[in-house]
C-alpha cells in the first residue's frame, strides 16, 4: 500500500540518518519497522490490566502547555508517586513515577500524547511485584 504523511523535514532528516546508519535497506523498511515497534508498544499498554508500576517519560515546549500540563498532573495525583523535571533549553523533560491501576495510568498517558506540544512519550510497565506474589 503506498501513503503519504505530512511530517516535519527535521524529523525525516533524523530518521533517514539513523536508519541509513543502521544499515536498512530502504526507508519503507525502516518506517515499517518504526510502525511495528509502535504497534507492540501501543498493545502491550492496551493489554496490561490490574495494578502497575510506570514510568511516564515525556518531553515539550514549556511555555506551549505548562498550564495544562499541570491541570493533567493534578487530576491523576491518585498514581502518580513523584515527578523529575530537567530544563534542555527550550525544550523541558519530565518524568512521572506511577503506581496503580494500569487502566489510570493508560488514561495518563494518552492524556499526555494529545497534546500538541507534547513532542513524545514513552511508558515503561511492570507489573508490581506484590501483586505477582500475593505480598505487600
Amino acid at each position: 500500500m503506498r501513503t503519504s504523511f505530512n511530517i516535519p523535514d527535521d524529523v525525516v532528516d533524523e530518521f533517514d540518518r539513523v536508519w541509513q546508519e543502521q544499515g536498512l535497506d530502504n526507508r519503507s523498511r525502516a518506517v515499517r519497522e518504526a510502525m511495528l515497534e509502535y504497534i507492540e508498544a501501543h498493545s502491550r499498554l492496551e493489554d496490561t490490566s490490574g495494578e502497575v508500576v510506570a514510568l511516564v517519560a515525556f518531553d515539550y515546549r514549556h511555555h506551549d502547555v505548562i498550564a495544562e500540563l499541570h491541570s493533567v498532573q493534578h487530576a491523576y495525583q491518585d498514581v502518580i508517586l513523584n515527578t523529575s523535571h530537567t530544563h534542555q533549553g527550550e525544550w523541558c523533560l519530565e518524568s512521572l513515577f506511577c503506581r496503580g491501576p494500569a487502566e489510570r495510568i493508560r488514561e495518563l498517558t494518552y492524556q499526555l500524547r494529545d497534546f500538541d506540544g507534547v513532542k513524545r512519550v514513552k511508558v515503561m510497565v511492570i507489573r508490581d511485584p506484590a501483586e505477582s506474589t500475593g505480598q505487600e
